[in-house]
């Protein structure tokens, strides 16, 4: 099976994340050294996808996926909801279990039953640049028809029935 390079990048953090349960982060190079150790795949776009490709808040070229976050100059880990994003990115968060190995599939499963939980961000702002970060999340069609489904009398209370 052919791993996308964007998957080998996601699966070289999670596996980085299990194995240094206690590291928030990695740099680049430690991210590269695991991609190599675990797929023997020396492709350019490998780097270039932990580099900038797969980082949420850069903007695409070309891919638009939001695999990686940038916690600082030369450092990632996976992305999680709530990080900054760039609004012209709305690519995939995660590999697909079909476009990777079974083996890998434990990985997925982890991130959306422990890591995306236990390491989402705390609490909510009122600040204008917060809210921003969440700018193109959802599909524009799907917000029209939630305010239409709001706008017919959604979950409205009628005083007058109690």
């Amino acid at each position: 099976m052919n791993i996308l390079v964007a998957d080998e990048a996601w699966i070289a953090i999670a596996l980085l994340l299990h194995e240094h349960p206690n590291a928030e982060d990695f740099s680049l190079g430690e991210i590269r050294d695991r991609a190599r150790q675990e797929f023997h795949d020396d492709r350019p776009g490998v780097w270039q996808h932990i580099v900038s490709h797969c980082v949420a808040s850069n903007r695409p070229n070309p891919a638009q996926y939001r695999m990686l976050h940038s916690t600082g100059r030369g450092r990632r880990r996976l992305y999680l909801q709530g990080d900054p994003v760039h609004p012209e990115r709305k690519g995939k968060i995660l590999p697909e279990k079909r476009d990777i190995p079974e083996r890998y599939h434990n990985l997925v499963d982890w991130y959306l039953g422990e890591y995306s939980r236990r390491r989402g961000p705390a609490g909510g702002s009122n600040i204008p640049a917060v809210a921003l970060q969440f700018v193109g999340l959802i599909p524009a069609y799907d917000l029209q028809k939630m305010a239409e489904a709001i706008r017919s009398g959604c979950e409205r209370v009628d005083a007058n029935e109690w």
